[in-house]
């Protein structure tokens, strides 16, 4: 089947992406990727067998992208794009990733009326509450999360099938909207075994960690991460665990104040923002952490979605500690692969990070279930199994 997925950014990374387009590759399908290109890059070009095709955008079309569903411009610039590439690649089937560009591909396939695959990625409307620039003016005034919500519905009614990332965000979708049960597809954010199997380790960071009891996090490094909470709990935990690090791996625009609160604490020796990295680099962060965590603050879309980190600290065998947002407690529970604290409480973090300092065989025990959950059940390899077969019985 030649599937033609839409995604209203550059290309590459986006992992999910990648990852349910070689797998369908592999499986025997065509697939050609609709991207943006802000720059230089090549216009096609095949990438792991995906036939990439780029469509030349800039920033003032990016920003129209926040105004999608409040004034119809973005939406025209980009339907011409897809009608275009719909013409060209002669696809069979639409697989929109996202909503921001849905209205766009539902506007230009009027003409071919291909079926449709709409894959959330996110909860985006309550997603969009979250962002700093619809907590003020203008953004707050002139951007509606209520109106993507229900342009999220809009387009749910309109796709053949439509993906979610996780039982949680399924769950919350099937009750908004029951009569559609039966389109809904679960495919987890998952790690391909690559991860795990095919990596080189970057002696330096092991050697500059070796002597620490590392706790890591990896990834976006937004306030709502909860990581206010970890650097409070290290003044703590300074006491009781003299080489203590807390690493950071990633950035957001809010790291000043991270940066600041850990100088406030005057605890800078036990708090390394190494910025971002290469993802190459992740797996020997990870094997130099003691614990690993996501304190993620409790909100309508982190109670639905895992943070991929998850599976990256599980697959090589590392406890995790992480906040009660619905589920990633329910799949560490489950999985017994962690501890859980609760949001924003930085005495129940010390105390779970305490708790694991004191007995390395609690932390091998946890650290041996989550590995074995990863890479006997939950890896890539095996989650996309529903999308596969999602479309050997779409109908075109």
């Amino acid at each position: 089947m030649k599937i033609g997925m839409i995604l209203d950014a550059a290309f590459p990374p986006d992992p999910r992406v990648e990852n349910e387009a070689v797998s369908l590759v592999n499986a025997g399908h065509e697939v050609f990727l609709f991207c943006l290109k802000y720059a230089d890059e090549k216009t096609s070009e095949i990438i792991n067998g995906i036939q990439v095709k780029r469509y030349a955008s800039n920033l003032p079309e990016f920003k129209l992208s926040a105004l999608a569903y409040t004034v119809p411009f973005y939406t025209f610039l980009m339907q011409k794009k897809i009608h275009q590439f719909i013409k060209e690649t002669k696809i069979k089937v639409i697989h929109i990733h996202d909503i921001r560009i849905a209205q766009a591909v539902f506007n230009a396939n009027k003409k071919y009326n291909l079926p449709v695959v709409l894959d959330l990625h996110d909860n985006m409307p309550e997603v969009m509450k979250l962002y700093p620039h619809l907590q003020k003016f203008p953004g707050k005034y002139i951007i509606s999360p209520k109106k993507w919500k229900e342009k999220e519905e809009e387009f749910i009614l309109k796709a053949d099938k439509v993906i979610s990332v996780s039982p949680e965000f399924l769950e919350t979708l099937q009750n908004r909207l029951p009569s559609e049960k039966d389109k809904f597809v679960l495919v987890p954010n998952t790690i391909r075994k690559s991860f795990f199997e095919d990596f080189k380790v970057d002696t330096s960071i092991i050697e500059k960690y070796k002597n620490k009891f590392v706790v890591l996090y990896l990834g976006d490094t937004h306030i709502r991460r909860g990581l206010q909470t970890a650097i409070s709990s290290v003044e703590k935990l300074k006491d009781y665990i003299p080489n203590l690090k807390l690493v950071i791996v990633g950035k957001n625009t809010t790291d000043i104040i991270l940066k600041e609160q850990v100088k406030a604490l005057k605890i800078e020796s036990f708090v390394d923002f190494e910025g971002w990295q290469n993802v190459s680099l992740f797996q020997s962060y990870i094997l130099s952490s003691a614990i690993c965590i996501s304190p993620l603050h409790r909100n309508l879309q982190h109670d639905v979605a895992y943070a991929n980190k998850i599976f990256q600290y599980m697959s090589f065998g590392k406890p995790l500690l992480v906040s009660d947002a619905i589920a990633q407690r329910r799949l560490v529970e489950k999985t017994n692969s962690g501890l859980v604290h609760q949001e924003k409480n930085v005495d129940d973090f010390t105390k779970q990070v305490l708790k694991l300092y004191r007995d390395p065989s609690l932390r091998d025990w946890l650290g041996e279930n989550g590995m074995k959950f990863v890479r006997n059940e939950f890896s890539w390899e095996q989650t996309a199994k529903k999308l596969l077969h999602l479309y050997d019985n779409l109908q075109n």
